[in-house]
């Protein structure tokens, strides 16, 4: 049987999270949970914001549910889905980075 997908059909997995790294601990649980991301299929869209392409809703509530499962002790971790047509109006912007200023005068110093 040929099964046909289409962009309401597949989905986009979304997991965004805020850990703390104050610890030794605290940074190998983000280690943890980042490489588990990897992984399962993630990719990094930014730093703590990561993505999967799901075949249907079906595999989409599989891959919430082992995010789920893999929560590290501390910190928030949102996750949320949105249709292959959604992510297809997604618009990404980036800047470039900013040049140094290397003409910078030496101040002077007043006592």
């Amino acid at each position: 049987m040929l099964t046909r997908f289409n962009k309401y059909q597949i989905m986009w997995v979304f997991v965004h999270f805020d850990l703390p790294t104050d610890t030794k601990k605290d940074r190998k649980n983000y280690a943890k949970f980042r490489k588990y991301l990897l992984e399962d299929g993630f990719t990094m869209i930014q730093y703590s914001m990561y993505a999967r392409h799901c075949s249907s809703r079906e595999n989409a509530e599989v891959h919430k549910k082992r995010v789920k499962i893999n929560l590290p002790p501390l910190g928030q971790v949102i996750v949320f889905e949105i249709t292959d047509a959604q992510f297809g109006r997604l618009e990404f912007f980036s800047g470039k980075k900013p040049k140094e200023n290397t003409n910078q005068p030496k101040q002077l110093e007043l006592f």
